[in-house]
Order: structure tokens, then sequence, then C-alpha cells
């Protein structure tokens, strides 16, 4: 019996030996999920900076072009259904990744562009190079399908900080405006999310979703959240899923994640705790937001 090719996603982000951040963090839950997964590494740490010290380095933008290059040559970039990018080393990397997608998208219009702009957090502020959020504003968004902001990451992009959930809906709406059809936001905690919940809001044309779940108290959180949420709140889309069960999945496949880490680990237990990446417990729903 022959067996069916799985979807092919590009994914295109930073990497790490040790631990799971960027590339490390999204692969094998896109391949536990069945596809087969493209990684092009825009950085090759030894492991993630937030451990203070690291080795390796920033890959130029020729680098990556040369990568895509070979897999124009090969047949491959043509049948990529899906692109993801996350955490990039500089603009001109950026750049290259959007001449992928839209050399992609001229073979199969279908393609979705998921762009995790990484940029940013609650407590560290902005990490990247200056110029990244600039590019990510400017010129990443307009040509992703889907984006999936944290909430500071949210606030740096639309130059606003919502009181409420009523207001964050508002917020993304003009951000669809802007270019994405899906907005996902995370780690979202506006005043009326109770104090020990976080919620994480999807809107699109069809409506808006919110899903809330415990705080959990680990200190320090683990590394590479936002990467395998956006893995696979991706492979979730792709495998058919509506917007309302995608996000379902994703952040309830995140939370068992995180419950699962050890207090003190630096990582997701990815590897050991694969069966929550599958089929998460519990499951958290998505309540419908009703129209502003």
């Amino acid at each position: 019996m022959t067996l069916e090719t799985p979807p092919l996603i590009l994914s295109i982000q930073s990497h790490v030996a040790w631990g799971h951040v960027g590339n490390a963090a999204a692969v094998f839950p896109l391949q536990r999920l069945g596809f087969e997964v493209l990684p092009v590494h825009t950085v090759q740490f030894s492991n993630h900076t937030g451990y203070g010290q690291f080795r390796g380095q920033v890959f130029g933008a020729d680098h990556i072009r040369e990568i895509i290059a070979g897999l124009r040559e090969r047949g491959v970039l043509q049948r990529v259904s899906a692109v993801l990018s996350g955490y990039l080393g500089d603009a001109g990397t950026g750049a290259v990744i959007l001449d992928a997608v839209g050399e992609i998208r001229r073979e199969n219009p279908a393609v979705r562009y998921l762009c995790d702009p990484v940029m940013g957090d609650v407590g560290r502020g902005v990490f990247v190079n200056p110029a990244i959020p600039d590019f990510l504003r400017d010129q990443a968004m307009p040509n992703a399908n889907i984006i999936t902001p944290n909430q500071f990451e949210f606030e740096l992009l639309t130059g606003s900080k919502p009181a409420s959930v009523a207001e964050a809906v508002r917020t993304a709406r003009l951000l669809r405006g802007r270019g994405p059809d899906t907005v996902v936001v995370t780690s979202l905690a506006t005043p009326d999310i109770a104090a020990d919940a976080l919620g994480t809001l999807a809107v699109n044309g069809e409506g808006a979703w919110l899903v809330t779940t415990p705080r959990l108290d680990l200190h320090p959180l683990p590394n590479g959240m936002g990467d395998v949420f956006s893995a696979t709140l991706l492979g979730r889309l792709l495998s058919g899923r509506a917007l309302p069960q995608a996000l379902e999945l994703a952040t309830s496949t995140l939370y068992a994640l995180v419950h699962a880490t050890a207090a003190g680990a630096r990582d997701l237990p990815l590897v050991a705790a694969q069966d929550r990446i599958a089929a998460p417990e519990p499951r958290f729903a998505a309540r419908a937001l009703a129209p502003a």
C-alpha cells in the first residue's frame, strides 16, 4: 500500500542544539501531527540566549536565499502548503522569506503564511534587532495570512493598549484591515480577564473567540512556548479544523506541555510529553464573543 504524502511546511526561524525554541520547538510538534517540515534556520545557537551564555551565529540573508534556491532546484519549494516564520536575526532575512512566500503563492495561491512576529515580551521589552519591528509591521504583516503576536507584540504592532477583551477584538479587526485574515493574540491579560487566568484571542472574518486557561506558577516559564503554539495552530488549521477548534487544540496543547514541565526547567518536554501534542488534555473550550 502506498502511503499518502503529507503536506509540506516551510519553517524559517531560529534553531538551537540544546533545548526547544524556534525550529527546535516547531518542527517536532508538526511532525507529530503528521506534517513534513522543511526547517530553514535563521540562526544556529548552542542554546537559548535566556541561559545567559551561548555560542553560534546569525545567518545572513544570502545563506537563507541559498537554502531556498536549493529547495527550488529540487522541485520541493513549489509543493509547499504553508510557510511558518518566527524569530528573525535581521530584516534582510525577512525580505528573503517574503520573496519565498511570493514565489510559492504564484504556484499555489492557497498557500498559508503564518508569521509569528517575535519582537519581545512583558518584562523583557523588545529583544530583537531595532529594524525588525518596522519590518514586521510594514512588510511581513501585510503579506501574512495569520499572525500570532503575544499581547506585548500586539500592542507594539497597533500602538494601543486594550483595556478589555472587547477592545482587543476591535483592535484585531482593524489589524485585519492591514493584511492578515486571522489575528491570534496570546498571553492576553486585560483587566476583565481573571488575575489567575490568561486568554488567547482569535479573530477572523467570521467571528472572534476566546480561550482562557489557568495561569501556571512556573518561574521561569519555559522557552519556546510561542513557537510551539504557532506551529500547532498552523498544523490544526492545515488539517481542516475551523479556527475555533484549532485555537482550542493549540491552546490546550501548550497548557498541557507547560503543566508537564518540571519546576526550574527552561524547556518544554516535547519528546517526553509528545502524546499531549496529539491529544491534549484537559481541553479548554473556545468561547464565541458577541459582535462589538
